[in-house]
């Protein structure tokens, strides 16, 4: 039975054809949401950015879902900003705060889902890419996948999520050490720390995440979602205050120069 059916209302279908810089398929009751842009190691371009404003929206809308999984094409998860687009948004004060405004329209939209979210870290999964991955309820990461979020190496604030969901799973001093220095840390270390719920074998890795699946689909719906929604709740009654002045403080300094600097290195690192 769906959930519409249980509460006896129309059920919502919603078109995930329409998304294209993101790959989704439907498997059943699960969605698989692919980062896939694999040459450029899944880095988030305008366009994903773009889909990524109404993703979980629709996902918590869409009746037919009951969990989601969220991965990447190829050797990453998601390397996080893409490089041109960086450069534009540093050129560019007024795009730059349309894109630090849309990073809170993701966030708000990942605290506040019901529906449960599961990734599987394939392999890098940095800036952006990192706090997706580590909003989400189920994280199975390979050892040889790295997290990271290293916004104030290249001159920004972490706003898009770093400062609030690293100190609550991992604590404050050991939050310090990862965000202060853009250092990565491992899908082995990071499940010692409790900062990612499991470490798997590449070869075993898909086995994992189906078995995470499973489990959560064996629980009753309305229970897991609304279970989900209240754990989050702390999260959600802390975000404003952490995340508000983080995205301030990162528009202020996508368009400084030490941030343009930075962009320079990584471009001549590139080439």
């Amino acid at each position: 039975m769906s959930r519409a059916q249980d509460f006896g209302w129309s059920a919502v279908k919603v078109d995930f054809s329409r998304y294209t810089a993101l790959r989704i398929e439907r498997d059943d009751a699960v969605l698989r949401v692919w980062f896939d842009r694999p040459e450029q190691l899944n880095a988030v371009s305008r366009e994903v950015h773009g889909e990524l404003e109404t993703l979980f929206f629709d996902i918590d809308r869409d009746d037919a879902t009951r969990v989601a999984v969220i991965s990447g094409r190829g050797r990453a998860f998601s390397a996080g900003g893409d490089l041109d687009w960086l450069v534009e948004l540093n050129a560019d004060p007024e795009s730059s705060a349309r894109a630090i405004r849309a990073d809170r329209i993701i966030q708000t939209a990942l605290l506040n889902m019901e529906t449960p979210l599961v990734a599987r870290v394939n392999g890098p999964a940095v800036g952006l890419g990192c706090s997706i991955a580590l909003y989400c309820d189920i994280v199975v990461a390979t050892p040889r996948a790295v997290l990271a979020d290293p916004h104030v190496s290249v001159g920004l604030v972490a706003g898009d999520g770093g400062a609030l969901i690293w100190p609550q799973l991992i604590g404050y001093a050991q939050a310090r050490r990862y965000l202060l220095t853009g250092e990565h840390i491992t899908g082995e270390d990071a499940a010692r720390l409790g900062l990612i719920t499991e470490c798997a074998a590449e070869n075993e890795l898909d086995d994992v995440v189906e078995r995470w699946v499973d489990k959560l689909l064996a629980q009753p719906d309305a229970a897991l979602r609304w279970t989900k929604l209240s754990i989050n709740g702390g999260l959600r009654a802390i975000a404003s205050s952490v995340l508000d002045a983080a995205a301030g403080f990162e528009n202020l300094t996508q368009i400084l120069p030490a941030h343009r600097d930075a962009l320079q290195r990584m471009r001549d690192r590139s080439q």
